[in-house]
């Protein structure tokens, strides 16, 4: 699955329609669960006043469903959706000073409307419309902050289906599992069926409660704040490559680029290396990331944010909502650093890196005077965490952010797919096109080396161990066998889809503007 751009997704002509939730204007009742530190934050940067508030923030997810458009199903099964999940039916008022107060909606008080587009058919200029739609309508401060589209293909007897929503009510990993969500849910509808129940839909307000009081504990002295102070210790946020920048206008939108870097056969290979040395490929990825940046840009040293998914609990396995952290990751190499010693360092930087897992990013950069977000950030995320992933790919599915205009933001997404290792990236327009080229080739041939490197230092070690009296090269510690235990997958009480979702591997991205 990439993440990408709208604009980059090949709409297929047909008729278009604009479902938009509605409620009355009564409906919102005043809830006293807070706000996450970090949608607190969120909404308070925001100007009111901005005519094109969703610009740089929304995010979302195409597909096509294999079926024929009923728009009576369609219109049910939105509002089963939305009656299903609290955060869809959450908004936020201003009027009172401090931060944003939430306000809830009943359940039984959303009803969908159909707003068909006429006159516009083609897909090219369907797509135009629907990037500058998402631009004027969505925002953090306006309910709704989701919106839906659907493009009637009558010819084929399918539709495409577009969900957009302000970041504040949607993660990376809410836009990859609601493609078969509302798939389901679809089927469900045409079959006269009630919809599934399950413990896995709890409320991200409830999350809020709790994200809000383990920020109300850090100080300091914790032990996530001292990562923090450490990875910024020369006062600043992390750059990527900052001398290769070039002067460029604010107001040009970032370059994005979207590539297979290795093929299923390719990765196939280096996973059973990996699975040798016993490290993962999350393991892998950042190591190549760091070896690639050394070696393209001369630096011994790659700090970077790391958007991870943060669902502690079953409860919110398949909830909508923003369930993300932010965590620093400081890989540190020498300057004759290979693949195999690369992945022995990222690993220990990894494991470092959880120490702040649980500590809200925002938080710990208040309690540092730090008002800068993070502007060089890493997602990894293996697509086969999620129940149905082959699937997703036959309905063309994709993940989709709102083209960016950061003068100095560069994210790498790296997901591990059905048919391959994906990279996805944005970055300024005054970078230069072709050395993110470079890098991202550079990137692809140390994953690449990994197969030759590792079987290398097999030969090397197995020499050694043929004579009795030589030393054993410790090296570094390694990864454990196997993946960790997964409630998820203990848990057989839970439906067989929330069992197939692994959540102690989701690297999702918190950034997606």
């Amino acid at each position: 699955m990439e993440y990408t751009h709208l604009s980059e997704f090949e709409i297929r002509s047909g008729n278009l329609s604009m479902w938009t939730p509605e409620l009355a204007t009564d409906a919102w009742q005043p809830d006293d669960r807070p706000l996450t530190s970090v949608h607190a934050g969120y909404c308070a940067g925001v100007d009111p006043t901005d005519p094109l508030p969703g610009r740089g923030r929304w995010i979302g997810t195409v597909f096509e469903m294999d079926a024929p458009l009923d728009g009576s199903a369609w219109r049910e099964t939105l509002r089963r959706w939305h009656v299903r999940h609290e955060g869809l039916r959450t908004t936020v008022t201003t009027a009172s000073p401090g931060e944003p107060r939430r306000l809830i909606a009943a359940s039984t008080a959303v009803e969908i409307a159909q707003q068909p587009v006429t006159g516009l058919t083609d897909g090219a200029r369907i797509n135009e419309f629907l990037s500058a739609t998402l631009e004027q309508r969505l925002s953090p401060l306006v309910w709704p902050h989701c919106l839906a589209a659907t493009v009637e293909h009558a010819e084929t007897g399918d539709f495409t289906v577009l969900v957009a929503a302000d970041h504040s009510v949607m993660d990376a990993y809410s836009q990859a599992i609601l493609i078969l969500e509302l798939r389901t849910l679809y089927r469900e509808v045409m079959a006269g069926d009630a919809s599934r129940e399950s413990v896995t839909f709890a409320s991200a307000a409830d999350f809020a409660v709790l994200e809000r009081a383990c920020a109300a504990e850090l100080d300091r002295n914790s032990p996530a704040v001292a990562i923090w102070r450490e990875f910024l210790a020369d006062g600043a946020m992390p750059r990527f490559a900052p001398q290769a920048q070039r002067p460029a206008r604010a107001d040009l939108p970032q370059p994005s680029v979207s590539r297979r870097l290795l093929d299923l056969t390719a990765l196939e290979q280096v996973e059973a290396v990996l699975e040798q040395v016993r490290h993962r490929m999350s393991v892998a990825v950042f190591a190549a990331l760091a070896v690639a940046h050394q070696r393209r840009f001369g630096a011994d040293r790659m700090r970077t944010a790391m958007p991870i998914a943060t669902r502690p609990d079953l409860r919110w396995l398949e909830s909508m909502g923003w369930f993300v952290n932010v965590v620093p990751v400081d890989i540190a190499l020498t300057p004759d650093t290979g693949i195999g010693a690369a992945m022995d360092l990222a690993r220990a930087a990894l494991r470092r890196s959880r120490t702040a897992n649980d500590a809200s990013w925002s938080r710990v950069l208040d309690l540092l005077d730090v008002d800068e977000t993070p502007r060089f950030g890493i997602s990894f995320l293996d697509i086969r965490v999620l129940p149905g992933y082959e699937l997703v790919a036959d309905l063309r599915g994709r993940t989709l952010r709102a083209e960016s205009y950061s003068p100095d933001e560069v994210f790498l997404w790296v997901v591990r797919a059905a048919d391959g290792l994906y990279v996805s990236t944005r970055y300024p327009a005054g970078f230069p096109a072709e050395v993110m080229d470079e890098f991202l080739t550079a990137f692809g041939h140390a994953l690449s080396s990994i197969t030759t490197a590792v079987h290398a230092d097999a030969v090397v070690d197995a020499g050694r161990a043929a004579q009795p009296f030589a030393a054993v090269s410790p090296g570094a510690v390694v990864e454990e066998q196997g993946e960790p235990s997964s409630p998820v997958a203990a848990d057989r009480s839970m439906p067989a889809d929330a069992r197939a979702l692994r959540t102690d591997t989701l690297r999702v991205a918190v950034q997606a503007g």
